[in-house]
C-alpha cells in the first residue's frame, strides 16, 4: 500500500515553483524547502514566497554545507530529497541522508549532456531531439543511476528558453512517477551508459563570439541557443565587432539564399532586418544590442560593411573567395 512521503525540496526557478505546487496538492508532506531568496520569475513568484504561503519552513543555500541539515533529515525521517533546477553542489552526507534517496531533475539526456545549460548546448550542436532525466544523486555531478527519462523534440524555432520550458513540462510527470514509485517502494535504477559522458560547465562556446566563417545554420543555432528572452541568458548574447563597434546579436533567421560574399559582409536590407554573409548562406539579422539599446538590425548595420573575423581565419577566407 502506498504511503505518504516526507520530502525535502531543494529548488529554484519556475520549475521549482511548479514542483512545489505539485507537491503541495499531493498527499505527501513537504518537510522543508532550500532555496535562494533572490530567485524570481517575471510574475514575481519565487520558490521562497510560495513555500511561505503554504507554511513550509525555508532554508537558504548556506545551510546545505552545514552538518545540522543532514542530521535534521535523518532525525525527521525524510524519505526523499528532490533537487529541481538548483545549482548547489550537495555534500555527500546530505545526499545520503534521506531514507529512500536523493533525486535530481536534469534538463538533458545523461550521460551525454551532464552539467550546466544542457538545452543550450543541444541547440548549439544542432540536435533534433533532447531529453529530460530524473536520476539518483550520488557523490558526482549528474553521475547517478537513471530513474526516469522522457524524450523532447527540438524544433527549428526553439530557443534556449523554450527548450528549457519543454524540459520542465516533460519533467513534471517524471517527478510524479517518482513519487508514486517511491511511495510503493520500487524506484527504477538504471546505470548510466559508459564511455559517452560529456560534462559542460560555465564555459560559453566560441568565447561568446560569432564566427561568420561558419555555416549559416551553425550561426543561427548559436544565436537561438543563447536566447532566453524575456529572461537573462546564462551565455549572454553572441557578440561581434564591426567598424570599431561591439554589438550583440539577439535575433536572427535562417535563409536558403546562397551567398558568395566574404563571410561577415553586410548585404541588403529587408524591412528592418539586414542580411549578413556566412560561409554558405545569408543570415537575416533581426535585432541587435549596442550597449543598453536594443535596435532593429537595419538601423545599425549598413550594406557593404564588414564584420571582423577571427584573425587566423581572415586571410584564408579572403583567399577562398
Amino acid at each position: 500500500m502506498a504511503r505518504s512521503l516526507k520530502v525535502l525540496l531543494v529548488a529554484e526557478e519556475a520549475a521549482g515553483v511548479q514542483i512545489l505546487r505539485l507537491l503541495a496538492e499531493s498527499p505527501h508532506h513537504i518537510a522543508g524547502v532550500v532555496t535562494a531568496s533572490g530567485s524570481s520569475m517575471g510574475s514575481g513568484a519565487t520558490v521562497a514566497t510560495v513555500a511561505s504561503r503554504f507554511g513550509i519552513p525555508v532554508w537558504t543555500p548556506r545551510h546545505i554545507k552545514e552538518m545540522a541539515l543532514a542530521e535534521w533529515v535523518r532525525r525527521e525521517g525524510i524519505d526523499l530529497l528532490l533537487n529541481v533546477h538548483a545549482l548547489h553542489v550537495l555534500p555527500p552526507v546530505l545526499v545520503a541522508a534521506p531514507r529512500i534517496g536523493s533525486f535530481n531533475l536534469h534538463p538533458g539526456p545523461l550521460p551525454a549532456y551532464a552539467g550546466l545549460n544542457a538545452p543550450s548546448w543541444a541547440i548549439y550542436h544542432g540536435e533534433r531531439t533532447h531529453a529530460v532525466t530524473v536520476h539518483w544523486m550520488d557523490q558526482g555531478i549528474d553521475t547517478g543511476s537513471i530513474a526516469y527519462e522522457a524524450l523532447v523534440e527540438i524544433s527549428e524555432d526553439d530557443t534556449g528558453f523554450s527548450l528549457t520550458a519543454k524540459c520542465v513540462r516533460a519533467g513534471l510527470p517524471l517527478l510524479q512517477a517518482l513519487l508514486t514509485a517511491a511511495a510503493n517502494g520500487t524506484v527504477p535504477q538504471w546505470p548510466q551508459q559508459q564511455g559517452i559522458r560529456r560534462y559542460y560547465g560555465r564555459e560559453v562556446p566560441q568565447g561568446g563570439r560569432i564566427d561568420w566563417t561558419k555555416p549559416a545554420a551553425r550561426i543561427i543555432d548559436f544565436i537561438r541557443a543563447s536566447d532566453y528572452a524575456p529572461f537573462r541568458s546564462p551565455w549572454g548574447h553572441p557578440a561581434a565587432s564591426i567598424g570599431g563597434r561591439e554589438l550583440a546579436v539577439l535575433k536572427a533567421l535562417r535563409t536558403i539564399e546562397p551567398c558568395t560574399d566574404m563571410p561577415g559582409r553586410v548585404g541588403r536590407q529587408i524591412g528592418d532586418d539586414i542580411l549578413v554573409a556566412a560561409m554558405d548562406h545569408w543570415v537575416q539579422v533581426r535585432r541587435v544590442r549596442i550597449g543598453a539599446s536594443v535596435l532593429p538590425a537595419g538601423q545599425v548595420l549598413q550594406p557593404g560593411e564588414q564584420f571582423d573575423l577571427p584573425h587566423d581565419l581572415e586571410e584564408s577566407s579572403v583567399a577562398a573567395r
